[in-house]
């Protein structure tokens, strides 16, 4: 048998490998969610969180996963029967589909080549000709973490301004945020939709939500069932650093000390340091005479590469077995 050495090394799209500064962040006395202390601790990751966010506006934090936080998005913008679009572009692209078919909302598909951006110009079409205004939102995943693709944010928001449509623009950024470039105010995004166990290197169990004023206007009308998700229920103690109910306390701790580490080392530098490693890795894949699942350069994530290989089970096995490494497997159709 192998003989293991050190600790099992995740190299999978998530959950990440959890820095030890951030563990030891963790390590720490559960304090008292309704005294002074957290107060502190709330109002400074609150506030510290939308700088990774690039928004002056609030970012909701729950106890919860990215799923949840789609969710959140959805249920306190939207209206049961309204219709949002969707590219089929990747597994996690269809499960945001499906989620907002059980929240009895109406979903119109783009179709999509599995490793391709979405199609901008198929959006804006879809766009245009919606002169009834049907359409209440659009949603993108910033980073399809199924296929290795980023999607252009911000063409997606120009699709929407050269049609004059007032449709929501909600974003999947749980795999891209603090990893690559992400700007919601400066993108015009609505909703972004974040976890904690990607770029924000945490353990899961927090989802966030960032959103603007058109979200918090729409969010008035709009009469999808929520309670644990409710926004409203959520900003009015955010005001003063505390929650509605008890919050993932020592989570937040590794929060405030993923925040220092991100700005610390600055953004610009992160995301430079991520596209660096992913142009060393994509070499290797290509000396390797191996493919890559995106054919074109310019959509390729630099947050993780998607390799085709024959037999991918049995390599990902040989690797647990000899160097206690894990590596991500296909996903949906791409199994």
């Amino acid at each position: 048998m192998t003989r293991h050495v050190g600790r099992h090394f995740l190299q999978i799209p998530g959950p990440t490998n959890v820095p030890d500064r951030i563990l030891r962040a963790i390590n720490a006395p559960t304090i008292d969610h309704r005294g002074p202390d957290f107060a502190d601790l709330g109002k400074e990751v609150l506030s510290g969180i939308q700088g990774i966010f690039s928004t002056e506006n609030p970012v909701i934090i729950f106890p919860g996963s990215g799923t949840g936080a789609w969710e959140a998005a959805m249920v306190n913008t939207l209206s049961p029967g309204d219709t949002i679009v969707i590219f089929d572009i990747g597994h996690f692209s269809q499960l945001w589909g499906d989620l907002a078919r059980r929240l009895q909302l109406n979903v119109s598909v783009i179709p999509g080549e599995w490793g391709r951006a979405p199609d901008i110009e198929a959006l804006e079409s879809m766009l245009k000709a919606d002169t009834a205004g049907k359409i209440q939102a659009v949603c993108v995943v910033h980073n399809e973490t199924s296929t290795g693709v980023t999607a252009n944010i911000p063409a997606a928001r120009a699709a929407l301004d050269s049609s004059s449509h007032g449709a929501l623009l909600l974003v999947d950024s749980i795999s891209g945020l603090g990893s690559v470039e992400y700007h919601h105010d400066a993108w015009g995004v609505d909703v972004t939709i974040c976890g904690s166990q990607k770029g924000l290197m945490l353990p899961p169990g927090l989802g966030f939500n960032a959103v603007s004023e058109k979200a918090l206007h729409a969010s008035k009308s709009a009469t999808l069932t929520r309670a644990y998700w409710d926004w409203d229920a959520m900003l009015g103690p955010n005001a003063n650093g505390f929650f509605p109910y008890t919050p993932s306390t020592n989570l937040l701790y590794g929060l405030r000390e993923a925040i220092k580490m991100l700005n610390e080392e600055g953004l610009e530098n992160v995301f430079a340091r991520h596209a660096r490693l992913a142009r060393a890795c994509r070499a290797a894949v290509s000396g390797w005479g191996l493919d890559i699942l995106c054919p074109v350069e310019s959509e390729r994530s630099n947050v993780l590469t998607t390799v085709n290989l024959p037999n991918s089970d049995a390599l990902r096995r040989t690797i647990l077995d000899r160097f206690d490494m894990s590596l991500g497997a296909g996903l949906g159709k791409l199994t």
